[in-house]
């Protein structure tokens, strides 16, 4: 299968990966032949890429770090969550805590595969994805920095609810309020007398930045948790990736890699960031390149070492009459990627 924009989606093509509502439901399966209905439904809901089926691309396999029950099971946990919360009702820190057991095991079992997040969003679903993917790639720096089992499971949970304390946290102008989602959210978890303190001080953490400029206390590194700092460098990826008010626009993973290098020392923590990018998926598995030979292919293998130098499926020629080759650019180290295909 390969990754394509919304747009370059036609009528009988195979879905490649379900799509998911905020309940954990499903909304598309895999396999489905799209109708017209169908994707004028997905852009309507807000989906912008998804996987397709190609035959030249069966045999590519996506190993994801986390399988698709957990990744349902994620995802309805954070939905009950953040409805009770919007009720005005408890939450269940005890349910929160076995699914994060689920996790954890998914990520210990699959740590040594690069990090690429494939889930289908949707307007419905992406703050649910979103929390499940930072609370991801936390835990997995979290095994990089050699955390114990109780240190990984306080990060797991301070990642899911980084951002519980945006129920409710932004004016009648769509205005940002920060401030308040770091405080309200340090408010709500600091009295779980089933969460350890440090949990909270991921809500309240998260935004600052390590020469001080960040929000809501605009504290130095040396005051930063190390849990707040992890969670702030997988918070910023996938805002990049996902989020358009982050920087004016979408960025690419290979953009986004570039621009959080950027920010090492400023807002993020070099070391961390460093840590991030080389577990990181530069260019995923199923997304469309062109490469400095002017050939187009699609990345269909990766090289834990060396995130950015993929595996390239080319395919030259006619239904009838065409020639499939690989590329790998660990090996041809003369070409590399100039552009990604969205």
């Amino acid at each position: 299968m390969k990754c394509v924009h919304i747009e370059s989606v036609e009528q009988g093509d195979l879905l490649g990966k379900t799509i998911y509502s905020s309940s954990g439901t499903v909304l598309l399966s895999e396999g489905v032949q799209l109708t017209v209905f169908m994707i004028n439904t997905l852009k309507r809901i807000g989906v912008t890429m998804v996987y397709i089926k190609d035959p030249n691309f069966e045999d590519i396999e996506f190993e994801e770090m986390i399988s698709d029950e957990t990744k349902r099971a994620v995802i309805k946990r954070m939905a009950e969550t953040m409805e009770a919360l919007r009720s005005g009702k408890d939450f269940s820190t005890k349910a929160v805590s076995l699914t994060m057991d689920q996790l954890l095991d998914d990520v210990m079992k699959n740590r040594e595969l690069l990090v690429h997040l494939t889930d289908i969003r949707t307007e419905d679903n992406k703050m649910y994805v979103h929390a499940m993917n930072v609370c991801m790639m936390s835990v997995l720096m979290g095994l990089n920095r050699n955390l114990n089992a109780g240190q990984l499971k306080e990060l797991a949970i301070g990642a899911l609810l980084h951002d519980i304390g945006k129920v409710g946290s932004y004016n009648d102008d769509g205005e940002d309020m920060r401030r308040h989602h770091t405080w309200r959210g340090f408010e709500l978890l600091k009295n779980k007398r089933e969460y350890n303190l440090l949990i909270a001080h991921v809500a309240f953490q998260h935004h600052e930045s390590e020469d001080g400029t960040g929000v809501p206390r605009e504290v130095g590194s040396d005051q930063i948790h190390l849990y707040a700092k992890i969670v702030a460098v997988a918070n910023t990826y996938d805002n990049l990736l996902h989020d358009e008010r982050v920087g004016g626009k979408r960025m690419l993973p290979h953009e986004a890699c570039e621009h959080m290098m950027a920010l090492a020392e400023s807002r993020l923590d070099r070391e961390t960031v460093i840590d991030f990018l080389r577990t990181v998926s530069v260019y995923p598995t199923g997304v469309s390149v062109r490469l400095s030979s002017r050939e187009m292919g699609v990345v269909v293998g990766q090289h834990r070492g060396l995130p950015s130098r993929p595996i390239v499926r080319v395919v030259n020629g006619t239904d009838d009459d065409f020639e499939v080759k690989e590329i790998d650019l660990a090996k041809h180290t003369t070409i590399f990627i100039e552009s990604v295909i969205a």
